[in-house]
């Protein structure tokens, strides 16, 4: 009798929006998922619990959570619950409900990463959710242009909300404090992966972030892994005008030792960017041109259509 082949051991990389487009592909390809969240919020809900109760701010990874809820009607339901909000104009206007329930069991168990273990069995969810720090953290720009009334000037924006919706230029961007502890369950996690995902998401808040933890991207340049990066379907505001070849280049800017397999890129982020593929090279990764956008045209991930590029890639390494 045939053994069945193990499914692969996967790390996604990211935060938000991005990371839950990942995770609804990646989740139909195995179980044996980890994902990695930024925690560097400091809007809406999340800022709010932060600032009142000093813990890690629970937006991203309530996203992550809800992403990795069975695909039956008990885990949409949940999915469901995580994400709504409350109403209204009191004090728990704007809330996610998700926010609430991490924040309640961090009240009463002392380490973040068991309470989101107790979520996550709650959810029954299809792999394990961590924050890629030990600590909440600030995320600071250099941004060329932030100030409308000073566009030559070079000014230093603090904190996420604020980075994520500037009009200007952003250079580069660091975290407080500098040189966070990695969680050591998200270190070994990305030892034991066979492929790390890194993106889509907000370049600059969600995806970089993740090479300034010097533990966590000692690990990931270190890893045997496959390294995959899935590139974003169009600039946003953090990178307002950039082509799909200058993220490469922010990436390396700010990690120069990190090397990649693949890129990943839709054909209408790709097109008219001849330097695409040169940089891809540099970072010693093959570039990967495939239809992933949602079939409407909406600059939205295909969670199919990205699930069936993924596996093409998990089964060629």
């Amino acid at each position: 009798m045939k053994s069945r082949r193990k499914r692969p051991a996967v790390v996604a990389f990211g935060g938000g929006h991005g990371l839950y487009a990942a995770l609804s592909a990646l989740r139909y390809l195995t179980t044996r998922l980890t994902a990695v969240v930024t925690v560097a919020d400091d809007g809406g809900s999340s800022g709010r619990l932060r600032d009142e109760f000093d813990i890690l701010p629970p937006g991203d990874l309530r996203m992550a959570l809800a992403a990795l809820c069975g695909d039956d009607e008990v885990g949409r339901t949940w999915a469901t619950v995580l994400q709504s909000r409350f109403g209204g104009s009191g004090p728990l206007a704007g809330h996610a409900i998700g926010n609430l329930l991490i924040a309640g069991l961090w009240q009463q168990l002392p380490d973040p990463v068991a309470g989101l273990d107790m979520v996550g069995e709650l959810l029954r969810t299809q792999g394990r959710v961590l924050p890629m720090a030990a600590v909440p953290l600030t995320i600071e720009a250099d941004v060329f242009g932030a100030d409308p009334n000073h566009p030559d000037e070079l000014s230093v924006l603090r904190g996420q909300a604020t980075v994520a919706k500037t009009q200007g230029e952003v250079l580069s961007v660091r975290l407080v404090p500098d040189r966070p502890a990695a969680r050591p369950e998200v270190v070994a996690s990305v030892q034991a992966a066979d492929h790390l995902v890194l993106g889509p998401g907000s370049w600059f808040t969600s995806v970089i972030p993740h090479l300034l933890v010097p533990e966590l991207a000692d690990a990931i340049v270190t890893s045997k892994a496959q390294r995959i990066l899935t590139m974003n379907l169009v600039s946003d505001d953090e990178t307002h005008g950039f082509q799909a070849s200058r993220h490469l280049e922010m990436l390396a800017d700010h990690c120069p030792r990190l090397r990649l397999n693949v890129v990943l890129v839709d054909p209408s982020f790709a097109t008219d960017d001849p330097p695409l593929e040169r940089y891809a090279r540099s970072l010693g990764a093959r570039l990967v041109v495939e239809n992933v956008r949602m079939r409407d045209g909406s600059p939205r991930h295909d969670p199919h259509r990205l699930a069936a590029v993924y596996a093409e890639l998990l089964n060629r390494c």
